[in-house]
């Protein structure tokens, strides 16, 4: 495995590859996320650090997810009308995946892979958050708990 979360891709909620080169020199968040969950008005914390930092250089990327307690149950069109509608949405959202077991996204083995949780290599539920620094390097992982206003002080670290 690669050091470096450039060589992935994944798929946007319409459908198009996107490939993480593309977000060379960006900090990265990424947050695997539900509709229906207690943590879901997260959104909001989130989407305020979009528009706080992304002129500065941070990017957002949700990975919808509904290996916990059936919180994603929509189809991508439900997911993306979901996240507009509800919170205003404009970072970068991506098409439901697996975070945990065998069909578990490649990017999200290789972030459990580098930065281990309470579980291990396991994601333990909703909103688990990662942040990549500027070359790449997932450099800290964050608990689904965790309000995205906490992450401003490392996110501010990254982004001078």
């Amino acid at each position: 495995m690669e050091n470096n979360f450039y060589q992935f891709s994944a798929k946007s909620l319409q459908g198009k590859e996107i490939g993480m080169e593309s977000y060379t020199g960006k900090v990265i968040l990424v947050v695997n996320t539900a509709s229906k969950c207690g943590l879901t008005p997260q959104y909001e914390g989130l989407e305020n650090l979009n528009k706080r930092y992304k002129e500065k250089g941070l990017v957002i990327l949700g990975f919808p997810c509904n290996q916990f307690g059936n919180q994603e149950p929509g189809t991508e069109k439900e997911i993306s009308e979901g996240c507009l509608i509800n919170y205003g949405v404009s970072f970068q959202m991506f098409s439901k995946i697996d975070v945990n077991g065998d069909n578990a996204h490649p990017i999200y083995k290789y972030l459990k892979d580098k930065l281990p949780g309470i579980l291990g290599k396991k994601i333990k539920w909703n909103f688990a958050k990662f942040l990549i620094d500027r070359n790449g390097i997932p450099v800290k992982r964050f608990s689904p708990t965790t309000i995205p206003e906490k992450l401003i002080p490392d996110i501010e670290k990254l982004l001078k």
